[in-house]
């Protein structure tokens, strides 16, 4: 059957109406690295990652054991550490969950790449110069991103059952919200569930990305690690610039209540999007220059096919590239600082398809 946004929809929504089946554990302690919790407990502590061809590093995790059995859910954090907002909303859900009210588990990594945090730097880490969300699933004789990777891979994504990728814009970056959706997962339950999380999320727009790995052993991002591993996920962005606004750490916490709701690990019903804006096309539009960006659209706004979006200057003012849309859609993202080095990211277009088409 060929994928269209109304087709998808309705399989993801008569989906929904059946029983959840993933990752219900047994009623007893769970363990994550060091942290050990008992039902009804909550636990934090430090997954120690040793230093090897470069430093040591550590990964902050609270685990959150629910009295009742039922799925284990992972949040991950600070892939990127200059993407506050979601940081900040684990801080803040951490107390609000009760594990007394709650049936399965909740994995929070509060940071996931501790040295891009305490560094303040956008997309690498200050160690290696790598991007931790494209080293995934790591591996135990890397540089310090891999071997953060691996710890991540083998203690909480493969514990999980369900795992949610939490992403602003960049410090760099001007975002609208929205989600990442996989929908060309080999295996199509993952497909029809991590669909399910994007709606019971709450975010409009959900990006139909169709370029993602497919392999486990190279799965490159946080969130198709899970899915190659038969885990439904998905990938959240909410608030940029390096901001901690209340309504994009909001939007989060919001979002994960939703999604909990939606497992069944807590009371309630999810809030799940009644018009989803599938965005069926995506582009990420890159400079061929270093320079200084200048933009001329913001997030959110509507472009034409070859509309000038931006332009980028040498360091004596002279325009060296144009930025233009590559088709018409939707501004998701947008360079909000003047640097720019050559072959990174400016924007990003998303085209949103018609459902009755």
């Amino acid at each position: 059957m060929k994928f269209t946004p109304k087709r998808i929809l309705q399989a993801i929504l008569v989906c929904s109406l059946f029983s959840l089946t993933a990752s219900a554990q047994s009623h007893g302690a769970f363990t994550v690295g060091p942290v050990t919790a008992q039902p009804g407990e909550k636990k934090s502590g430090m997954i120690e990652v040793p230093a090897g061809k470069d430093s040591s590093t550590r990964i902050p995790i609270s685990v959150i054991h629910g009295a009742q059995a039922g799925p284990v859910l992972a949040l991950i954090a600070g892939n990127h550490g200059y993407e506050y907002t979601p940081i900040l909303a684990l801080q803040r859900l951490l107390p609000r969950l009760d594990p007394k009210q709650m049936s399965g588990t909740v994995i929070l990594v509060h940071v996931a790449n501790m040295p891009s945090f305490l560094g303040r730097t956008i997309y690498y880490s200050p160690v290696d110069g790598k991007n931790l969300n494209r080293v995934y699933p790591g591996k135990a004789d890397g540089t310090v991103s891999e071997r953060i990777t691996l710890q991540i891979t083998r203690e909480v994504i493969e514990r999980a059952g369900y795992v949610i990728d939490l992403h602003c814009g960049d410090g760099n970056e001007s975002l609208r919200p929205y989600s990442y959706w996989d929908v060309k997962a080999s295996n199509k339950e993952v497909v029809e569930k991590s669909g399910q999380m994007a709606l019971a999320f709450g975010l409009a727009r959900i990006v139909m990305d169709t370029e993602r790995p497919t392999d486990p052993a190279n799965s490159l991002y946080c969130s198709t690690t899970a899915t190659t591993r038969g885990k439904p996920a998905i990938t959240i962005e909410s608030g940029g610039l390096g901001a901690t606004d209340e309504e994009s750490i909001a939007q989060i916490e919001r979002g994960v209540m939703s999604v909990m709701r939606h497992l069944k690990m807590i009371e309630g019903q999810p809030l799940m999007v009644e018009r989803p804006m599938f965005i069926d096309r995506s582009e990420v539009l890159r400079s061929t220059e270093t320079g200084i960006f200048y933009p001329l659209v913001e997030k959110g706004h509507t472009v034409v096919k070859g509309m000038l979006m931006g332009y980028v200057t040498d360091f004596f003012g002279k325009k060296i590239f144009e930025l233009r849309a590559p088709f018409s859609g939707e501004v998701l993202y947008i360079l909000g600082t003047p640097p720019v080095s050559k072959d990174e990211p400016l924007a990003m277009v998303g085209h949103i398809a018609d459902p009755e088409k």
